[in-house]
């Protein structure tokens, strides 16, 4: 029986040089996975879109490299985890770089690349924000019945001087708090903030854009607003309810929450004790703090294990029932893109930022992350 197999991987070609990966020796590349990632971005037509958005000012006479190039360089090298811009001092000359971002020459200097930065300001900030929306809608055949828009803000380890660090007693270290929104496995925000603030800082002035943006297209779509505790702010929740937006956020439990839920959490406790495996119960109540303009329905998950008793509290406008809204919408948020996104800027290690201003530094690191998902 003869066996066959593949010598080599065609690949597009560049500027008509044929392009080929195989393992019979020659030029050798330890990021030969990058070609595949320039496919994707090619069938996307993501960079190149970025790339028509932005306002070049350059002298085009003088410039060696297009913009287009520039970015291509520099977003596949973050998805390589070559985060400094020192390391393109070698990776100018790698061969797989080189194609993904369709040159045969010599790739852009450190000093290129960081002149493309610091050229990045907020009006770059929102026009990459636009193409990302639009990329986002053009993945829609047909409209959509619902949208679930998930907001989440995470750390970003900081190991320099940076101005506007500070120390998050959360996270224990110095960092920034970026603010990311999400829709299913497509990124919409990618927002840059300081740490000494409150998590939902301008998320209410986002969720508007938004939602205005989304109904422009789709008139008829639902919209929820999903996120935990640190996006329960009752004046977030009054907009939804005034504009007919759909929210399930995550409620931080205090002494009054135990006490109107501690039916739920004394029966929770009586069938685990009969039972010795953990229960869950669960209800609803009507609650609002003293600064809230009205109750809300509270769901109430009532859990008891071994490890003691562990209740959870859920604010939402959704009329389905308790058990459904807690496990199927709003644990779902450890199934999407923020949970995940989460997830890669720790295994990949991005969290190199420059020792420069916030000021400067802003529009720069949302644009990377905006072009990096």
């Amino acid at each position: 029986m003869t066996e066959c197999y593949q010598t080599s991987i065609p690949f597009s070609p560049v500027k008509r040089h044929k392009v080929e990966a195989d393992f019979s020796g020659g030029d050798i590349t330890s990021n030969a996975g990058i070609p595949l990632l320039a496919q994707v971005d090619q069938q996307m037509n993501l960079t190149r879109s970025v790339a028509r958005a932005l306002d070049d000012t350059r002298r085009k006479a003088s410039c060696d490299h297009s913009l287009a190039e520039l970015l291509k360089q520099r977003i596949y090298a973050l998805a390589l985890g070559y985060e400094d811009l020192n390391d393109h001092n070698e990776l100018r000359h790698d061969l797989a770089l080189q194609t993904a971002a369709s040159r045969v020459e010599t790739l852009a200097s450190p000093a290129t690349l960081c002149r493309l930065e610091q050229r990045s300001d907020r009006e770059a900030t929102v026009a990459i924000h636009r193409v990302l929306f639009q990329q986002f809608v053009d993945a829609h055949e047909h409209p959509p019945k619902r949208l679930i828009l998930d907001f989440d803000a995470t750390d970003t380890p900081l190991h320099g001087d940076q101005e506007g660090r500070f120390f998050h007693g959360y996270y224990d270290h110095y960092c920034f708090l970026p603010l990311y929104v999400f829709c299913g496995r497509h990124l919409l925000v990618s927002y840059l903030r300081r740490s000494d603030i409150d998590a939902a800082k301008h998320s209410w002035a986002i969720l508007s854009l938004l939602v205005k943006a989304l109904r422009q297209r789709w008139p008829k779509v639902e919209i929820t607003f999903r996120g935990d505790s640190g996006f329960c702010r009752w004046k977030i929740l009054r907009w939804c309810d005034r504009h007919q937006v759909r929210y399930i956020v995550g409620l931080a439990q205090n002494k009054r929450l135990r006490a109107r839920s501690a039916p739920w959490i004394d029966l929770a406790e009586l069938q685990y004790a009969l039972t010795d495996k953990k229960q869950r119960v669960f209800a609803s109540i009507h609650y609002g703090a003293r600064s809230w303009d009205k109750p809300r329905r509270v769901i109430v998950k009532a859990e008891h294990s071994s490890h003691g008793a562990n209740p959870r509290f859920v604010v939402t406008n959704l009329p389905q029932s308790d058990r459904f809204l807690y496990d199927k919408v709003y644990c779902a948020r450890g199934d999407t893109s923020p949970a995940t996104w989460k997830t890669a800027s720790r295994t990949n290690n991005w969290t190199c930022l420059p020792s420069e201003p916030l000021r400067t530094t802003g529009g720069r690191i949302s644009s990377v992350n905006c072009c990096q998902a």
